[in-house]
Parts: structure tokens; C-alpha cells; sequence
């Protein structure tokens, strides 16, 4: 008896588990730009689009539309500190 609930409820908790929602961030570009898409009576949605290399390229495809460009946070930016120069001996 305990057997057969503790499947059932395994059963259940899979077969209710909702589909986990897609990423909104792409993590192999470090720039996103987020586009905004009106809709009839004031409703609409919005996007992410990460597919730029540089934030001036983005802005350039989102001049006159109505979209802002950001840095992607889910982008693995270069994490470790740049390496010490070392200061000219003066003779």
C-alpha cells in the first residue's frame, strides 16, 4: 500500500511538473538587445535578441525601433583580473 502511493506520487509530481520556460539570453554573445512589439489597445510583448558582438553594433540595428541595448548578464565575460604591468625602471 505504502509502495503504490509513494509511485502514484511520483507519477503525479512528474506529470504535473510545467515545462520550465526558455532563456531569455543567449550566453554565447555579450550584448543583448531588448525589442519592444506594441500591440492592438495598448497590450503587446517584448524579446531579447542576443546576437551582437559589440553594443555600437546593436544600437545600430536598433536605431528607430523600440528596443534598448544592454550588456548580457549571463554572458561568461573574460573573469579574471588583467595581468599587472610591470613600471618602467628609470635610470
Amino acid at each position: 500500500m505504502r509502495l503504490s502511493f509513494l509511485t502514484l506520487t511520483a507519477i503525479f509530481t512528474l506529470l504535473g511538473a510545467a515545462d520550465a520556460s526558455a532563456q531569455r539570453y543567449d550566453p554565447a554573445y555579450p550584448v543583448c538587445m531588448h525589442r519592444y512589439v506594441g500591440g492592438p489597445g495598448g497590450g503587446g510583448s517584448d524579446y531579447y535578441d542576443c546576437s551582437f558582438t559589440s553594443l555600437e553594433q546593436c544600437r545600430a540595428t536598433a536605431s528607430g525601433l523600440a528596443a534598448t541595448c544592454d550588456l548580457n548578464p549571463y554572458y561568461a565575460f573574460n573573469e579574471s583580473p588583467p595581468p599587472r604591468r610591470r613600471p618602467k625602471k628609470v635610470h
